[in-house]
């Protein structure tokens, strides 16, 4: 058998994320045939015998993984906890038969697509930039703008003096009203669609993620369901990680 990172095999065996296990290599934490692991060891899960913290780590620790689409209502903040007592997506997903964290944020005033899983070396994946996986956002703000307005969003490259990637913006729809912009991003900055919005003069009314990649919300909101087999290979392949 080839040998392998010891850090993939213990994300593997669901112990912790690559990179926690990473951490936990580097703090001298992680033993290999009673020797202290560096980074870079490679075992043979055969023959080697890992010690995570004094605990002995092998394939009997792993488990099914578990991947969750959920459409988050607003008013719920992405955390498994929060110390002020809001609601959290947490309590949406209760019923899942395995505990499964958020890949990625939506800010408590934001809806829709939230992707819940247990593997760590996914949502490592798919939260770095350098995948380039877009997130599709439908954005409503007030009053009827033209397609000016919304290439003056597409052009801006900054915020608050940090440089930002790109970002596609098309109109949806408009009315005297209201309009809705589909904005497609490649990375995740603090509340930056609505920092982008606030500095060409719109007003978000509402924010909803419609898609990640190639998955696209098809649940009532507050719901949740499993993903399949093949959705879960092509997040997987997105991300780098299908082989």
């Amino acid at each position: 058998m080839e040998k392998i990172r010891l850090q993939k095999f213990i994300s593997d065996c669901g112990i912790m994320s690559r990179r926690a296990a990473e951490k936990a290599i580097e703090a001298g934490e992680i033993l290999v045939n009673g020797e202290v692991a560096t980074i870079g060891t490679k075992i043979d899960p055969r023959h080697d015998k890992i010690l995570c913290r004094g605990v002995p780590v092998g394939k009997k620790h792993n488990f099914h993984y578990t991947y969750v689409m959920l459409n988050k209502p607003t008013g719920y903040v992405t955390t498994m906890s929060d110390e002020k007592g809001r609601k959290t997506v947490a309590e949406l997903v209760s019923d899942v038969k395995t505990r499964v964290y958020p890949v990625g944020r939506l800010d408590m005033n934001s809806e829709g697509l939230l992707l819940m899983t247990n593997d760590g070396e996914l949502t490592n994946a798919l939260t770095h930039p350098r995948h380039l996986i877009p997130k599709i956002y439908n954005v409503k703000v007030e009053g009827d703008i033209n397609r000016a307005k919304v290439a003056e969003l597409a052009e801006v490259d900054e915020i608050e003096g940090v440089k930002i990637m790109p970002v596609q913006c098309g109109l949806i729809r408009h009315s005297e009203t209201s309009s809705v912009i589909e904005m497609v991003l490649y990375e995740g900055k603090n509340r930056q669609i609505r920092k982008m919005c606030e500095k060409v003069g719109l007003n978000v009314k509402a924010l909803k993620r419609v898609a990640l990649g190639d998955l696209s919300l098809d649940v009532k909101s507050g719901t949740w369901r499993y993903l399949t087999m093949d959705e879960v290979r092509e997040l997987k392949k997105a991300a780098g990680l299908y082989q």
